[in-house]
C-alpha cells in the first residue's frame, strides 16, 4: 500500500507538485516514504524544512500592542501640536480652515509617519533607524505643505506651520523614546521578547548566542539550536532541539517566532531561499548573520552582482569633511561647556586643594590619535604618591585580562576624589584638551604610553582617531567592563563613527553618569 504525504513539495520553479485528494491522503510523517518503487530525490540539507510549511501566524501579541500605543501615541503628539500651533499663533480668534487643518493635523501626520514605515516591528525597540524614520516623515510632511502651498498659491500662516510640524516631530520622538524606555524595562522582566531559534554548526551558534545575550535590550531570548553535527545537547546552555534538517519542527516544537541562521551552517543559498518559502505568511522572521561582524549598518549596502545580493562593505572614514565637521562641533561645544562649567570647575578645584593638598590639576601623558602623545588633564582624585604607591597594589588588579589597572577599593582615592570620580566630575579638564584638538568629546579611551607599547596590530586600530571624553565604553560599563570588550566597544567606534552616533553616546552618558555604573 503506497502512502502519501500531507505536506508541500515545491519543484525548483517553484510550483508544486500534484497532489492526491484531501480524502486519499494520509497523515503520515514526510520522511516515512514507500519502500517500494523508484526512490525520491531529495536534496538535502533542509528536506524536511523545505517540506513542511508553518500554517499559524506567529507574530507576537505585544509586538501588535506596541504598534497600536505608538500610534496613539503619535496622534497624541499630533494633537498637542496643532493646540498649541493655533493657539500662539491665533488665540481665540482662530479661522475656519486653521480649525480644519488642526483637526486634520493628528491623521495627516500618523499617515506621514506611515508613509515612511516607522511602525514596521523590525525598526522598534533598538537602533536609530526609529527615530530616523519620524524625522524623515516630519520633512517629507513639510516639505509636502511648502510645495502645496507653492503649487495652490496658498497664504498660509508660516508661524502656524512652523510650529505645528515641527512640534509633532519633537513631541514624536519625546514619546517614541519613552515607549522604547518602557519596552526594555519589560526585557529586562523577561517579557515582550522575541523568541528565536540559531541555525548553525556548533561554534557560530555559541557566538550568536553569546552576541544576542550581550545585546540584551534588542529583546531576543534564544529558546533553541538547531546545530549541524552538534557535540553535546547544549551550546551555550541552550538546548539543541534539531539540525538543519528539521528546523520547521523546531519551530513548531519551541513557539519561536524568529529563525537566526549562523555564519557557518550547512545551508545552501537553495535551502535558505527554500526555507525562506516555507516561513512566508506566517509571521516568523528569518534573519542571517554575516560573517563579518561589528559592521554598523549605513556601511553595509546590497549589491546585486550577477543575480546574487552581494554586501558591499564601505571603507571606514578617517579623513574628510565629516571629520572636519566632527572637530569643528567638537571645539564649539567643549568651548562652550567650559564657559557655562567655570563656576562649578572652579569649585571643584578649590575642593581637591582643600581635601588633600598638591596640584587641583593632574597632567598624564597619553596616547592620541596616530600615536602621537600629548598631555592630558584631569582633576586629581589620587593622592600626590598614587604613581609611586602603583606598583605595590600591583597584585591586588582586578582587571587580570588586560592592560588596566582596576581596583574598587583603590587606597589612593581621595575622599572627594571618590565623589568627583562617581561623577566623572573628574573628566572635565579634558574639555580643554578637546579645545587644544587632543581629544574629541567621543571616541576611544585616551591609553597610556605603557598600554599601546603592548598592542597588538588589530588594537592599534584604536589609535586612527582621537580619543574621546565619552565613548561607547562609557555608556556600557564603564570600570565594569573587560579589557576585551572594552577593545571592541572601542574597535566598533572606529569603524562606524558617525555624527549621529556621537549625538546618541552623548545622550547616553548623562544617563551613565547619573545611575554611576562601574564609576570606580
Amino acid at each position: 500500500m503506497a502512502s502519501t504525504s500531507r505536506v508541500r513539495q515545491l519543484l525548483p520553479n517553484g510550483f508544486r507538485r500534484s497532489e492526491p485528494a484531501a480524502r486519499d491522503r494520509q497523515p503520515v510523517d514526510a520522511l516515512a516514504l514507500p519502500l517500494t518503487g523508484p526512490p525520491l530525490e531529495i536534496e538535502p540539507p533542509v528536506q524536511r524544512a523545505v517540506d513542511t510549511v508553518i500554517e499559524e501566524r506567529r507574530t507576537p501579541a505585544w509586538q501588535r500592542r506596541l504598534v497600536h500605543r505608538l500610534v496613539v501615541m503619535d496622534f497624541l503628539a499630533g494633537v498637542l501640536a496643532a493646540v498649541v500651533a493655533v493657539t500662539l499663533r491665533f488665540g481665540q480668534d482662530i479661522g475656519q480652515f486653521y480649525l480644519l487643518a488642526s483637526v486634520a493635523l493628528p491623521f495627516v501626520w500618523v499617515g506621514a509617519c506611515t508613509s515612511t514605515r516607522a511602525y514596521e516591528p523590525r525598526f522598534l525597540g533598538t537602533g536609530s533607524e526609529e527615530f530616523r524614520r519620524v524625522f524623515d516623515a516630519g520633512v517629507r510632511l513639510l516639505a509636502l505643505v511648502a510645495l502645496t502651498s507653492y503649487a495652490f498659491k496658498l497664504d498660509l500662516a508660516r508661524l502656524y506651520v512652523l510650529l505645528a510640524l515641527p512640534l509633532s516631530v519633537g513631541l514624536t520622538l519625546l514619546l517614541r523614546y519613552a515607549a522604547r524606555q518602557w519596552l526594555h524595562r519589560m526585557r529586562a522582566s523577561g517579557r515582550c521578547l522575541h523568541k528565536v531559534i540559531v541555525v548553525g554548526r556548533e561554534r557560530s551558534c555559541a557566538e550568536l548566542v553569546r552576541q544576542l545575550r550581550r545585546e540584551s535590550h534588542a529583546g531576543f531570548s534564544v529558546v533553541g539550536a538547531c546545530v549541524d553535527r552538534a557535540q553535546g545537547e547544549t551550546v551555550e546552555g541552550v538546548p539543541v532541539v534539531g539540525s538543519s534538517t528539521t528546523i520547521v519542527e523546531a519551530l513548531r516544537r519551541t513557539g519561536a517566532d524568529t529563525v537566526a541562521v549562523g555564519a557557518w551552517s550547512d545551508l545552501t543559498q537553495a535551502d535558505l531561499r527554500r526555507l525562506s518559502w516555507q516561513l512566508e505568511g506566517s509571521g516568523v522572521d528569518l534573519v542571517v548573520a554575516p560573517s563579518l561582524t561589528d559592521i554598523a549598518g549605513p556601511r553595509i549596502h546590497i549589491r546585486p552582482v550577477a543575480g546574487l545580493p552581494l554586501l558591499h562593505i564601505e571603507e571606514p572614514e578617517f579623513g574628510g569633511g565629516r571629520r572636519l565637521l566632527k572637530g569643528t562641533v567638537d571645539r564649539a561645544l567643549a568651548l562652550a561647556a567650559v564657559l557655562v562649567l567655570l563656576p562649578l570647575l572652579l569649585s571643584v578645584s578649590i575642593a581637591v586643594r582643600l581635601n588633600s593638598g598638591g596640584p587641583a590639576l593632574f597632567r598624564q601623558t597619553r596616547v592620541g590619535a596616530d600615536g602621537k602623545t600629548f598631555t592630558m588633564f584631569k582633576f586629581r582624585s589620587m593622592y600626590v604618591d598614587a604613581e609611586a604607591r602603583l606598583a605595590e597594589l600591583q597584585d591586588r588588579n582586578e582587571a587580570a585580562d588586560g592592560l588596566l589597572f582596576k581596583m574598587k577599593d583603590d587606597p589612593r582615592i581621595t575622599p572627594v576624589g571618590g565623589w568627583l570620580r562617581a561623577f566623572s566630575l573628574d573628566e572635565l579638564p579634558q574639555l580643554l584638551n578637546i579645545v587644544r584638538g587632543d581629544m574629541s568629546l567621543v571616541g576611544p579611551r585616551p591609553p597610556l604610553p605603557r598600554e599601546v607599547e603592548q598592542y597588538g596590530d588589530d588594537v592599534r586600530r584604536r589609535l586612527l582617531v582621537k580619543p574621546g571624553l565619552t565613548g561607547l565604553w562609557q555608556i556600557s560599563g564603564r570600570s565594569d567592563l573587560s579589557w576585551d570588550e572594552s577593545v571592541r566597544l572601542d574597535l566598533h567606534y572606529v569603524e562606524n563613527w558617525s555624527l549621529a552616533l556621537d549625538a546618541m553616546i552623548l545622550w547616553k552618558t548623562v544617563f551613565a553618569v547619573v545611575q554611576r555604573k562601574g564609576a570606580y
